[in-house]
């Protein structure tokens, strides 16, 4: 809309329906999911009075594009200019507060899917139809993870899922090991999630780190949370234990949510040598919050923590 010319030349000249006509005047259906649509000229749906508030009117006898839809055969530019321009529908606005909101609630940017209903008395209603967080791309990781010396790891695997770099994560929240029993899963699973409503803020996340399967729905092969209970951990942590040896789950109790969230699962044996994890660096920091089965500890500053994820290898750079 910047030059006459090219709101002509580049204006949207037809748009997708939706065949109302039954499936028996429409022909038959077929696998195309497509079949129902129908491609119709914009300077149909004049007489449908869609127009109004989203287009304007271009007037070859003076050369001029005015915003709004006037009667005649002057040729109709989709412009949005009654919503974006003149306040006829707070778009915007409502735009700007679901994109707000939604990021808050998935704690990074987020995308939508939306419709409007506009009509003449200038009311509407907005429809979210779709929203999902944005998948980004960490900084780029081109570093030989092997090569960092085991004593400047707190943690170190050798199965990780996830890719990239992440610096501000100073908080951890890990089982104790001491007296660990499954037997005391489920209660593991309650204490886990009241510490992380705590993180339920725009900024808030953690380190997690526990023995068996996280999500298991038996409770004898891992803490069985549901993903509402660990949503703010930034990275998860299956910590196998020389009494507590199962099979590990690579994430794939929340996959969907890992891998949409951009979440770095990690799994460490390091009771056979299968990575590194000094949990007694851990168990000499105070406590910020410390229940039967759980302490969540602040580190001095934030970590580092680096994810290779097409070599499986990560590390957590000692503070």
């Amino acid at each position: 809309m910047s030059e006459m010319e090219i709101a002509l030349r580049d204006t949207q000249t037809h748009f997708l329906a939706l065949r109302a006509q039954s499936t028996e005047e429409a022909g038959h259906v077929r696998v195309d999911d497509g079949f129902n649509l129908i491609k119709v000229p914009v300077r149909e749906a004049e007489s449908d009075g869609t127009l109004q508030w989203i287009c304007s009117t271009f007037d070859p006898v003076d050369q001029c594009i005015y915003d709004g839809f006037y009667e005649g055969r002057n040729r109709k530019i989709i412009s949005f200019a009654g919503v974006l321009q003149n306040g006829i529908f707070p778009l915007p606005e409502l735009m700007q507060k679901v994109l707000k909101y939604g990021q808050e609630e998935m704690k990074r940017p987020v995308e939508i899917e939306f419709a409007v209903n506009l009509h003449a008395d200038r009311s509407g209603e907005f429809r979210l139809l779709q929203i999902r967080p944005m998948v980004d791309n960490r900084m780029e990781l081109d570093e030989d993870l092997t090569a960092i010396p085991d004593e400047d790891c707190l943690l170190r695997s050798h199965c990780a899922i996830g890719h990239g770099i992440i610096r501000d994560i100073q908080d951890i929240v890990y089982v104790k090991t001491e007296g660990y029993t499954p037997a005391n899963n489920p209660a593991i699973a309650e204490e886990i999630e009241k510490i992380n409503r705590g993180f339920l803020t725009p900024s808030g996340s953690y380190l997690l780190i526990g023995p068996g399967r996280w999500g298991s729905s038996d409770p004898w092969l891992g803490i069985p949370v549901k993903w509402s209970h660990i949503s703010a951990a930034q990275v998860i942590v299956e910590a196998g234990l020389d009494c507590f040896q199962v099979d590990p789950s690579q994430g794939t109790h929340f996959f969907q949510n890992l891998t949409s969230l951009g979440v770095c699962y990690l799994t460490i044996n390091a009771f056979r040598g299968d990575g590194i994890y000094r949990q007694e660096v851990l168990d000499q920091l105070p406590a910020v919050q410390e229940t039967s089965h759980v302490r969540h500890v602040r580190l001095p500053a934030p970590l580092t923590i680096k994810v290779d994820g097409q070599k499986k290898e990560a590390v957590v750079l000692t503070f």
